[in-house]
């Protein structure tokens, strides 16, 4: 009996210290590197890709980028995702050192769409990939960031280096999260002339409405948005400016817990303006407004979410966006 119990203990502790040694190696070794794709190509820095460019970043970078003090893209604390660990946005502006001035654009496409930098370094979910966004919205945005534009004018402030979780560090070392495949074939813009396409296309490639929306950034599923648990039925714990805990809001047409009630116009409100019907509070940080958006675009996403399979998640209105 006295046998049989030591061997338990002697297989619990060996246990034990195998779990203990992977965990420091899985702290030491941190983030993951891999070998960066490369990507020969020269974008046409036209006006109109400036332009479609500016409209994008002011949607898909300014709100993690933006640094309120330098008035710059020059990055900063992103406390509304502490779940990832300390996590600082970097510097995108034109600046050769601090920023991204010496990458080409070969470089940066690789990494918007794969999330490995020129050196190899993988970067976790809370930097957005564009695995699905077209070609020409891509070009575009590679415009804008070589433009003369203030937000991204060379400036030399740096950001900390990140200190992610351990959740965070054990996720990428075991495959959890990784770098998305370089797309193989050219991607089309999307059919304007189709509500349901354009909106889907807004709602899942361009600006990930799903990725906030739906359950847990850990449990998306960025390569088929439509397999994320809870895909835009919100409950996704975020924070808000102020560090406090914030969940996202149910977006489904379910008419009791998501916006099943609300009209279009109602919804074009709440998307361009923050305003939500009678009665309710105002949308707050970590949601922001998309005002750059058109009327046609902010209704091509309504009319999208209205063929996305309804869920009943009732979501606390006190702390959700």
């Amino acid at each position: 009996m006295k046998k049989g119990l030591k061997v338990v203990l002697l297989v619990i502790g060996g246990l034990i210290v195998l779990v203990a040694l992977a965990a420091a190696v899985v702290s030491f070794r941190g983030i993951p590197k891999y070998e960066a794709k490369k990507v020969d190509v020269k974008i046409e820095y036209t006006q109109a890709r400036i332009d479609n460019g500016a409209k994008l970043a002011s949607m898909l970078c300014r709100s993690c980028h933006y640094n309120e003090q330098t008035h710059r893209f020059t990055g900063r604390e992103l406390t509304e995702v502490t779940q990832f660990g300390k996590i600082y946005s970097k510097n995108i502006t034109s600046h050769a050192d601090a920023g991204i001035g010496k990458w080409t654009d070969g470089e940066l496409v690789a990494f918007l769409r794969t999330g490995t930098k020129p050196n190899g370094q993988y970067v976790p979910p809370y930097m957005p990939k564009l695995v699905h966004i077209s070609d020409e919205d891509m070009s575009s945005i590679i415009a804008f960031l070589r433009s003369d534009n203030e937000w991204v004018k060379a400036e030399p402030t740096k950001q900390p280096e990140c200190d992610p979780s351990f959740l965070t560090k054990f996720l990428t070392n075991i495959g959890a999260f990784k770098p998305f495949d370089y797309p193989e074939k050219p991607i089309p813009q999307p059919d304007t002339t189709n509500p349901v396409k354009h909106g889907e296309y807004i709602a899942l490639y361009q600006l990930e409405c799903y990725a906030c929306h739906s359950k847990d950034f850990a449990k998306n599923d960025y390569l088929v948005p439509s397999k994320s648990e809870g895909f835009f039925g919100g409950g996704n714990k975020m924070f808000d400016m102020e560090g406090k805990p914030i969940s996202t809001l149910n977006i489904t047409m379910d008419k009791r817990t998501g916006i099943g009630n609300w009209t279009e116009e109602e919804f074009v409100k709440a998307i361009k303006f923050g305003q939500l019907p009678a009665n309710q509070p105002g949308l707050r940080y970590p949601m922001i407004p998309y005002s750059n958006l058109t009327d046609k675009e902010a209704r091509a996403i309504y009319a999208y979410i209205k063929t996305v399979p309804v869920i009943e998640n009732a979501v606390e209105r006190k702390g959700a966006e």
